[in-house]
């Protein structure tokens, strides 16, 4: 469709494409010294010294967003805020098989929070920032903050929320005998928000000049969103059919360990939103103190 609406930039989207293909691979940073451990779960210490703030990621990439390089890396900036940086990575899906969103707040994240001396601040990135907040609703955390975090699901553009569940029609008796969700399926999902941005970005990218920092972050990004870990299965399930289809979150029926979830916090909680972002609404935000960040398009 792109490319018979405009040809040029499908053409130069097409230069893009190959020009990724061939790019050259950075070294990846060197990950944190592990300081707890639950499962296949792990903190990794970023640096810094004070309170600690934990950063959760979502399921769905690894966590090296929030550690992209030395010049965006939320992880290092943290560190010189006074405060201890610690990046959660989840672990492989294989060893988190029997999770759903649900048990990966109760049984993983609670529990590593529990291994610290203080209260931590939790800063939770897409998913993760929903996770964060239902960790809030378990443990004593000092503040919250999300970024892109999702919580209102019913906020979707119907057709978005129809699309996610056709194709989870029809990939889960697959993915029920992998028991896992592969996150080829989730990405296609992503592309079909928005496919003119997908072909637009790598139009653009064709135009960046060789080696200057935006076409290797571009790279390492792409990279990043490329990569990650299956989904479990149940966390797939709960994901489409409990938050897309039913939207336990935004109507309080979501329910761990025989709580009821709120994004109603005891505890100061800011969601940074972008007002143009597909992925994740502003619409969607959580309660709580809101504030866009970028007047554009997160992901």
């Amino acid at each position: 469709m792109v490319g018979e609406n405009d040809p040029q930039t499908a053409r130069a989207a097409l230069d893009g494409l190959v020009k990724y293909e061939r790019a050259a691979r950075t070294i990846r940073r060197p990950t944190g010294r592990v300081v707890a451990r639950v499962g296949p779960a792990v903190l990794r210490d970023h640096g810094g010294t004070g309170p600690p703030a934990i950063l959760v990621p979502s399921l769905i990439n690894p966590p090296d967003v929030l550690d992209l390089d030395e010049d965006v890396s939320l992880a290092s900036a943290i560190a010189q805020m006074g405060r201890r940086s610690l990046l959660l990575d989840w672990g492989p899906a294989r060893e988190r098989a029997e999770h759903d969103i649900g048990g990966h707040v109760s049984n993983l994240l609670a529990p590593l929070i529990a291994q610290l001396d203080e209260q931590p601040a939790l800063i939770g990135y897409c998913l993760g920032g929903t996770m964060a907040i239902a960790a809030a609703n378990l443990t004593p955390a000092e503040r919250v903050a999300t970024i892109a975090a999702p919580w209102r699901f019913s906020n979707y553009p119907e057709d978005s929320r129809k699309s996610l569940l056709d194709l989870w029609r029809a990939a889960k008796l697959p993915a029920t005998s992998l028991k896992v969700l592969p996150m080829e399926v989730l990405q296609a999902a992503f592309w079909s928000l928005d496919p003119s941005r997908t072909v637009a970005k790598f139009a653009d990218f064709a135009k960046l000049d060789a080696g200057e920092a935006n076409e290797r972050r571009f790279v390492v990004l792409e990279d990043w969103a490329n990569e990650g870990e299956a989904l479990p299965f149940p966390a797939a399930r709960e994901l489409i059919e409990d938050f897309f289809g039913s939207d336990l979150p935004g109507s309080g029926r979501w329910m761990i360990r025989g709580r009821a979830m709120s994004d109603r916090l005891a505890v100061p909680l800011l969601n940074c939103t972008a007002s143009k972002d597909r992925i994740t609404p502003a619409v969607s935000a959580p309660a709580g103190t809101t504030h866009d960040i970028l007047p554009g398009t997160l992901a």
